[in-house]
C-alpha cells in the first residue's frame, strides 16, 4: 500500500524523539552547524530503520544458533551411544577370541585323532563351529556399527562447524546494531529539547494523515479466543521498553512483543517480523480483526498486533516504548491470520 507523502515526511521511528533520547542518556546540546534539523530528523531514521532491519538478522542467526545447540547436542548423544555400543561388541569378541586362544588352536582333524572320545569331541566341534559363526555375524555388526560411528562424527562435526558460523553472524549483526543505535543516539544528542518535541508532534501529525490512504476498516471481533488472548497480553506490554533482541517480559523487541503476546495464548510464532508475515492466512487490511499480525514495508522487518479501532500494539524502536499507533503508520502493510 502507497504511503501518504508530505514533504519532510517523519517516520514512526522518529516518534517521541525526545522520549528517545532522554532513554539513551542524551544530554540537549546545540544542533550540528553542518546539517539542518530536517536533515537529521531524515538520519536518524534511516539509521533506526537500518538498525531494526539488523537486528532482525541477528534475531535470525540468534534463533538458529538456538536450533544448532540443540542439534549438536542430540548429535553428541548419538555419538556416545554409537562409541558404547562399539566398545561393548568389541569386548564380547574379544572375550570370545580369549578364550579360543585358552583352548588351544590344533588342527580340527589332528584334535579328533588324538581324542580319546571322538563323539565327544564332535559334540564339542559342532559347538564350536555354531560360536564362530554367531561370531563372524557379531563381527560383521561391529564393521557396520564402526561405520555408523564414523559418520555420526562427521555429522557432529558439521553441525559444530555451522553453529559456530550463526555465531559469528550473530556477533556481527549485534556489532551493526550497536553502531547504528550509538550513531543515533549522537546525532539526537546533537538537538535541543524544543526540536525534539517538535519531532514528536510533526510525527503524529504526519500518522494521521498517511491514514488518510487507508480503506475502510470494520469493526471486527477477535478471529477466535487466542487471537483475543493474544491482544489482552500485548496490552499488558503496554509501556514496557523496547530492548532490540528482547522477548520479554521486561522488555521486547517489535517481533519479540509478537512471540511474547501470542506464546501467551499457547501458540509458537517464528522469532522474526519475515517469518510471522508467512505464520498464517493473508486477508485483505479492510477484513483485519485484532489479534491479526501487521507487517510492515517490503521486507516484513517491522510488526504490530491489531488491536481494533483501526490501532496496532507495537514495540516502536530503541528509546520507545510498547504503545498504540495507527494501524497504516507505515508503508506496505501486511495482514495475517494466525
Amino acid at each position: 500500500m502507497a504511503s501518504h507523502r508530505r514533504p519532510a515526511r517523519v517516520t514512526v521511528l522518529t516518534a517521541a524523539a525526545a522520549t528517545a533520547a532522554t532513554a539513551f542518556g542524551a544530554v540537549p546540546a546545540s544542533a550540528d552547524p553542518g546539517g539542518t534539523p530536517e536533515a537529521t530528523r531524515a538520519t536518524v531514521d534511516r539509521l533506526f530503520e537500518e538498525a531494526e532491519r539488523a537486528t532482525e538478522g541477528y534475531n535470525k542467526a540468534d534463533e538458529k544458533a538456538d536450533t544448532l545447540r540443540v542439534s549438536v547436542s542430540q548429535a553428541r548423544d548419538r555419538l556416545a551411544r554409537a562409541q558404547e555400543r562399539v566398545n561393548r561388541m568389541r569386548g564380547a569378541l574379544g572375550s570370545v577370541a580369549g578364550a579360543q586362544y585358552r583352548s588351544g588352536g590344533i588342527d580340527p582333524a589332528l584334535a579328533l585323532l588324538l581324542s580319546s572320545d571322538p563323539d565327544s569331541y564332535l559334540d564339542r566341534a559342532s559347538v564350536l563351529d555354531r560360536v564362530a559363526t554367531r561370531q563372524g555375524v557379531e563381527l560383521n555388526r561391529l564393521r557396520q556399527e564402526r561405520r555408523r560411528l564414523t559418520q555420526e562424527r562427521t555429522e557432529a562435526a558439521g553441525l559444530l562447524a555451522e553453529l559456530e558460523r550463526s555465531r559469528t553472524q550473530v556477533a556481527r549483526h549485534k556489532r551493526t546494531v550497536e553502531r547504528k543505535l550509538a550513531e543515533a543516539r549522537r546525532l539526537l544528542q546533537s538537538l535541543t529539547a524544543e526540536e525534539r518535541a517538535g519531532f514528536d508532534r510533526d510525527a503524529r501529525a504526519s500518522r494521521a494523515g498517511r491514514d488518510e490512504d487507508l480503506p475502510p476498516l470494520g469493526d471486527l471481533g477477535p478471529a477466535s479466543s487466542r487471537a483475543a488472548a493474544a491482544v489482552i497480553a500485548a496490552r499488558s506490554a503496554i509501556g514496557k521498553p523496547y530492548v532490540w533482541g528482547a522477548t520479554g517480559p521486561s522488555g521486547f523487541d517489535c517481533s519479540g512483543l509478537m512471540v511474547w503476546s501470542y506464546r501467551q495464548a499457547g501458540i509458537s510464532l517464528p522469532r522474526t517480523s519475515s517469518a510471522q508475515r508467512y505464520a498464517g492466512r493473508r486477508v485483505p487490511l479492510s477484513q483485519a480483526q485484532p489479534g491479526d499480525l501487521v507487517t510492515y514495508r517490503g521486507d516484513a522487518s517491522h510488526v504490530g498486533i491489531y488491536a481494533g479501532n483501526g490501532q496496532v500494539i507495537h514495540a516502536p524502536y530503541p528509546g520507545a516504548r510498547v504503545r498504540y499507533d495507527p494501524v497504516g503508520m507505515m508503508s506496505h502493510v501486511t495482514v495475517t491470520r494466525v
